[in-house]
């Protein structure tokens, strides 16, 4: 047709805001047009009668695939509410007010959200609800399927196999980096991040993606999420995947969230927010309670050893998509800030 341009798979489809202040460019080589309709579709039973809360910021891709290409091009109708700060009892109420059918949010807010008593909330038409972007813990798992009676599902978008530092493959049980292998067209890989060659070549090992993250495959072909790259901590000779230790602190009913970092200390170094009933606790105590808590549920390595260790905080620092900022509390325990 005259006055259009065609184009090409390998043009800028959209750039992204994403966190850290990085610009991501993708193309449609990234398949939101055709692959993620399709995963939502079967995944989550999307359809044009349904109503789906997105609480995605849009400096995150959920919202491009939540709120946008898949929703629309089921014809499903895009539920917007935007609270200038996160509040449980607003969102609640929303939830019970408005027919919404599909609930997409960060781990974050599925953690605050369980400490309320939610067997006194109907929601009309929720059926079904997911996360994603960092690993839930089961704790909260569970507590929500308990209180709500709905299944919580946690994606991770990718198709990965483990690495190691050389480009090799693993087998089952071996830890180490996620990635993804490259083709031609780079299908679920961004393109580049915006004006930065260098940080986007470190990114390619060989014939791979590398994605930041460390895992296990298992014999079944599950894959088993240890912690982001930068943030698995070296102690005393062993790596520690910070979800695990924090998995186990969320256990216990003292803690509403907590951030596990590695320390001067050859130990790990955790932040907790506690529950109300226990913010009067004597912290000593407490402290001592946790750790044997923690050494009981993980390997004994694992726990924070001192008492110093575990520091009691009122909120833990997070991006706008409600991701915990590990690495300003590392910085902050290190003394860099």
């Amino acid at each position: 047709m005259p006055g259009t341009t065609q184009l090409t798979a390998k043009d800028i489809l959209y750039r992204l805001r994403a966190s850290k202040a990085k610009c991501i460019v993708a193309s449609d080589e990234l398949g939101l047009f055709c692959c993620f309709p399709i995963s939502l579709r079967y995944w989550l039973d999307l359809k044009s009668t349904d109503i789906i809360w997105n609480m995605s910021d849009t400096g995150w891709i959920k919202a491009a695939i939540g709120s946008m290409f898949s929703s629309w091009l089921h014809g499903a109708c895009v539920f917007v509410h935007r609270m200038a700060q996160f509040d449980t009892d607003t969102f609640l109420d929303t939830l019970t007010t408005y027919p919404i059918t599909t609930l997409c949010s960060a781990p974050t807010v599925y953690r605050m959200l369980v400490q309320k008593d939610l067997k006194r909330y109907k929601f009309k038409k929720l059926q079904h609800c997911l996360t994603g972007g960092e690993p839930l813990n089961p704790e909260v798992l569970e507590q929500w399927k308990m209180q709500t009676g709905l299944e919580l599902y946690e994606g991770y978008g990718q198709t990965e196999v483990i690495i190691d530092e050389n480009g090799n493959i693993l087998p089952p049980g071996k830890e180490g980096e996620i990635a993804l292998r490259l083709t031609s067209t780079r299908p679920f890989c961004f393109f580049s991040e915006y004006d930065n060659p260098e940080k986007t070549a470190a990114t390619i090992r060989g014939n791979f993606y590398v994605t930041g993250d460390r895992g296990v495959m298992d014999n079944d072909g599950y894959f088993w999420f240890v912690g982001r790259a930068d943030d698995v901590i070296i102690s005393s000779g062993y790596r520690i995947g910070p979800f695990e230790v924090e998995s186990a602190l969320i256990e216990h009913p003292a803690v509403v969230e907590s951030a596990v970092v590695s320390s001067p200390d050859p130990v790990v170094k955790a932040f907790v927010v506690l529950s109300a009933p226990f913010k009067s606790s004597n912290p000593e105590k407490l402290t001592l309670e946790l750790q044997d808590h923690v050494k009981k549920s993980t390997a004994p390595y694992k726990y924070p050893r001192k008492a110093s260790i575990v520091e009691f905080v009122k909120e833990l620092p997070k991006t706008i998509t409600g991701k915990i900022k590990r690495n300003v509390l590392r910085d902050h325990e290190w003394g860099r800030t």
